[in-house]
């Protein structure tokens, strides 16, 4: 890696039940309950995933089932496929890969870390409204074992090794040190 890098965070332990990390990010945003659907959403995850060329981690997909997308503090877009928009939310993710982060890969190849679908490579799940992208380093091959890398916007790039649900709770919960992300507040508001 490059002086980019700006480090590594590892959660005390590692959440592998979806439930069980859903249920940390309920506690560390407690309005976030107010937005779960009755009963969970029927996603078209073969459609996504296909789309994709790979499967996505059990965490994300139970949270995408439980709730639509939502910011967090005015700040963070999670974005979560809906009921008959996974369409939509593929062409989101296929435009990034083809546009920002194609540039900043392109902008310093030193980095080492390229887009998805080349091996390892980096898929987005969320950004923030100052250009700030959180994605999966898809390295190996079981998705429950991706790695979180957060993209700032200034350039430095770290890496969380837990879920994207577990790294959400633990942000908003101010258990993790956001590095070249700004504190985030515990507010919800759906999108």
């Amino acid at each position: 890696m490059t002086d980019d890098l700006i480090g590594i965070q590892a959660p005390e332990r590692r959440i592998t039940d979806p439930e069980e990390a859903i249920a940390a990010l309920e506690r560390a945003v407690p309005g976030l309950v107010e937005h779960r659907r009755p009963a969970p959403a029927s996603v078209d995850w073969r459609l996504l995933e296909d789309g994709l060329g790979t499967p996505l981690p059990a965490d994300y997909r139970r949270l995408a089932e439980w709730y639509p997308t939502f910011a967090l503090g005015d700040f963070l877009l999670v974005g979560l496929p809906e009921p008959g928009e996974e369409g939509g939310l593929l062409r989101g993710v296929r435009e990034d890969l083809e546009g920002v982060i194609q540039e900043w890969w392109e902008a310093d190849m030193s980095i080492g870390l390229r887009p998805h679908p080349a091996p390892g490579g980096l898929l987005p799940w969320a950004e923030s409204n100052e250009g700030d992208k959180l994605l999966w380093r898809t390295t190996g091959d079981d998705p429950q074992h991706w790695t979180v890398t957060v993209a700032s916007r200034n350039g430095g790039w770290w890496y969380y090794e837990g879920g994207a649900v577990q790294f959400l709770a633990e942000y908003c919960a101010g258990t993790l040190e956001p590095w070249a992300l700004p504190p985030v507040t515990a507010e919800v508001t759906p999108c």
